[in-house]
């Protein structure tokens, strides 16, 4: 029987980061539990800026936050990704409770759940594998870049000794791994800043200034709305936006989760977990939200967090934080989180896709796409509808690519009898893309009365490419020449077989 010493459990802790082993090493959880610490700070202001947006009390953000955490920790498919109240779920649901108050928000967040579960049941998760790079690529630029938008306005109409409190806290990020990699440089600098601040009296913006933190638990709430069709029609239409904006929100970070860790997520489970905490957290009175980028960066990238640990960790602190220390959290300068939000944008931002020798080499339509996907995110502030424009985007460039690459060649045969044919030989992908143009590549009116079409070298992917076979067939029959189509593999010839003759011509 052989035993480990503390040093071997660490490594293999490490190279196998789960909970047990977190939990049998006592490197790996302090790395967790300092982890969630850190996240915890930085969720409470953001909890309370999205409270702002959606139109509620802060402390309905700040629950909110508590209860997605702790509950994604248990039903999630991601390890260590952070969920809690966001801008985007908030700015979904604010109409709602501008126009018909707090009570038909939280319904909508329960059908929101709901319809997220469904989503995962159906396999909305196997969507993510037609995002293309170049759209996760601007995803990250853009989201990069609304993070460090996000901290202009606390930047802005403020005490000059804010500047410089920012400068010293990235200094401290940047600077103390250097010196100790035990304890998270951002847990350091946010400390530092405030024990500064406590000690000077130096008048700069604090976390009490951004709204009142709760002093009690959050308690069970159902909604007083009618359960009629009219509600439904109400709230149906912001939960499904919530659903789906939330969903892709959640599997985006977790795909980029999966590329930083370099281990794999069940986004199924991660779907429809973040739908069930999504109910739970409407039952709890919360706003509702989805995975939070940003945060997730910071317990990743910023912390070395990798295990559910953290991600529970997180929303427990958040509520001790904010109930039995509210008064010490009021008091953390705003300079201290600006300071880790900035470094956490700069980590996020892939810097080597705009470096001169990458645009270089990269197609241009790759690029197309990035800049795409980062202009509409950051115009819309809506990191959904973005990706959805990229996805549209490289769908369309790649036909058009793809569309290019059909071609068509004609060669006119003699037969013995002194009769001719001719022949014409199709190759590349036939779809609605490239079928439209090949009703133009025959010489309708110079062909012989035999004319074949090979496509040994196509495939027929679509309707559109049999109804313009249909047309050409016909076209050609008008003039008291005959079509014969050769060469057509079995899905191709099933699909013609089928489709053919019930579709109309040019």
């Amino acid at each position: 029987m052989t035993t480990s010493t503390p040093g071997q459990r660490d490594r293999n802790a490490t190279l196998d980061p789960t909970v047990r082993n977190a939990l049998r090493s006592p490197k790996l959880l302090r790395t967790e539990v300092l982890a969630g610490l850190v996240v915890a700070l930085a969720l409470i202001p953001e909890a309370i800026s999205f409270s702002i947006i959606a139109g509620v009390d802060p402390r309905v953000g700040l629950f909110a936050s508590f209860t997605m955490a702790v509950a994604i920790s248990f039903l999630g498919g991601r390890p260590a990704m952070i969920s809690a109240a966001t801008g985007a779920v908030a700015l979904v649901v604010a109409p709602v409770m501008k126009e018909h108050g707090y009570d038909f928000l939280i319904a909508t967040v329960l059908l929101g759940g709901l319809i997220q579960v469904l989503l995962a049941v159906a396999g909305v998760a196997k969507l993510m594998r037609f995002i293309p790079r170049s759209v996760m690529v601007g995803f990250v630029n853009a989201l990069a870049i609304l993070i460090f938008e996000a901290q202009i306005d606390h930047m802005i109409d403020v005490p000059w000794a804010v500047y410089p409190m920012i400068a010293i806290g990235i200094a401290v990020i940047v600077g103390f791994p250097r010196v100790n990699t035990v304890v998270p440089a951002p847990l350091v600098a946010i400390v530092a800043l405030t024990a500064f601040a406590i000690i000077s009296a130096v008048n700069v913006p604090n976390v009490g200034d951004q709204g009142e933190l709760p002093d009690s638990l959050p308690s069970w709430f159902l909604p007083d709305v009618p359960f009629d069709l009219e509600t439904l029609r109400i709230i149906a239409p912001y939960a499904l936006a919530m659903a789906l904006v939330g969903i892709l929100e959640s599997l985006l970070t977790a795909k980029l989760v999966d590329d930083i860790t370099d281990t794999h997520s069940d986004k199924t489970r991660e779907a429809w977990g973040q739908g069930a905490a999504n109910v739970i957290t409407g039952f709890f009175g919360g706003m509702g939200g989805c995975a939070m980028i940003g945060q997730t960066m910071i317990n990743v990238k910023g912390s070395g967090a990798r295990t559910r640990i953290s991600t529970f960790l997180a929303g427990v602190f958040l509520l001790v934080l904010v109930v039995g220390f509210g008064d010490v959290v009021a008091l953390i300068p705003m300079a201290a989180l600006v300071a880790v939000m900035i470094m956490v944008s700069v980590g996020t931002f892939d810097w080597h896709s705009i470096q001169p020798a990458t645009l270089r080499k990269m197609p241009k339509s790759e690029t197309t796409v990035m800049v795409a996907t980062v202009v509409v995110t950051v115009l819309t502030h809506n990191l959904a509808i973005g990706v959805v424009v990229g996805v549209l985007v490289a769908m369309t460039l790649f036909a058009r690519r793809v569309a290019h690459l059909t071609e068509t060649h004609r060669e006119v045969v003699v037969n013995h009898d002194g009769t001719s044919q001719v022949v014409y030989t199709v190759t590349g992908e036939l779809f609605f893309a490239s079928s439209n143009d090949l009703y133009t590549q025959f010489e309708y009116a110079d062909d012989p009365d035999r004319v074949i079409i090979d496509l040994t070298r196509s495939h027929i992917w679509d309707a559109s490419t049999v109804a313009s076979l249909d047309a050409i067939t016909t076209k050609y029959e008008r003039k008291g020449k005959t079509v014969e189509i050769v060469g057509l593999n079995d899905a191709s010839a099933e699909r013609h077989e089928r489709l053919t003759g019930g579709l109309a011509a040019h």
